[in-house]
């Protein structure tokens, strides 16, 4: 793509989908680093607590795809996790990478001077919505000053309870499909952005958010080629496994 309409304008525009996790095991310190070699400027990351309520970087409920672990982390301490190997799945390379805390991946985060997408995704082993909010919450106020913040979810009632919390947070909603009453539900939230699925990125969903201050980032996008039309109308940012697809 030599055309500079066809691509981000700026770093700042692509963020690293669980880390660079095309080269390094997801959700990882590794993979936030190596997103950071790649040129990336944001990480997009998962939060989920473990039983004793720590606040832990981690997509699923349970430990069994990303590590050597088994069970629900419903089952597990802040104490456990030196034990667990979430790198040797991916790579053994990677052996001895540990699952880490959301305060040890903020505090990673302001040394490789990236910022950062929180994806608050509500499972069913935690206690309440406002514990997972509220643990989310309180961690950021003892981030880096320059590390930058926006916070994600499929969960409209997520993003509606952080506005609470800080009606300044950025808040995006995440969808697969643009329902019917977005603009209701944005409004409600509030949010403005939208995370969508670039399967289902349209030229007029993008005009109708441009008319109504909507930033719209496609997710999961590893083939540049597929959004390559949509910079040009406003396309605001996308999230991949490989950032370097779009920073090269």
């Amino acid at each position: 793509m030599d055309d500079n309409s066809q691509r981000p304008r700026s770093a700042d525009q692509v963020q690293a989908h669980r880390g660079a996790s095309a080269v390094a095991p997801e959700n990882t310190i590794a993979a936030f680093r190596a997103a950071k070699e790649q040129g990336a400027r944001w990480v997009e990351l998962d939060v989920a607590l473990l039983g004793d309520g720590t606040l832990v970087v981690m997509h699923d409920s349970t430990l069994d795809r990303t590590s050597s672990g088994y069970g629900s982390l419903a089952d597990i301490t802040q104490a456990e996790l030196v034990r667990i190997d979430a790198g040797s799945w991916f790579d053994p390379r990677f052996a001895g990478e540990v699952i880490p805390t959301f305060e040890q991946t903020l505090a990673a985060l302001g040394e490789l001077e990236l910022n950062v997408n929180v994806e608050i995704k509500q499972h069913a082993h935690h206690k309440s919505l406002a514990q997972l909010t509220d643990a989310v919450h309180k961690s950021l106020q003892d981030r880096n000053e320059r590390t930058g913040i926006m916070i994600s979810s499929f969960d409209d009632q997520a993003l509606a309870a952080m506005a609470r919390l800080d009606a300044d947070y950025h808040l995006a909603m995440l969808w697969n499909e643009v329902p019917a009453d977005w603009q209701a539900v944005l409004d409600a939230i509030p949010a403005k952005a939208v995370h969508l699925n670039y399967r289902n990125l349209t030229f007029s969903f993008l005009e109708a958010t441009q008319n109504r201050d909507i930033a719209v980032r496609a997710w999961t996008c590893n083939v540049p080629e597929k959004l390559a039309p949509f910079w040009a109308e406003g396309l605001a940012g996308v999230i991949t496994d490989n950032p370097k697809l779009y920073l090269n």
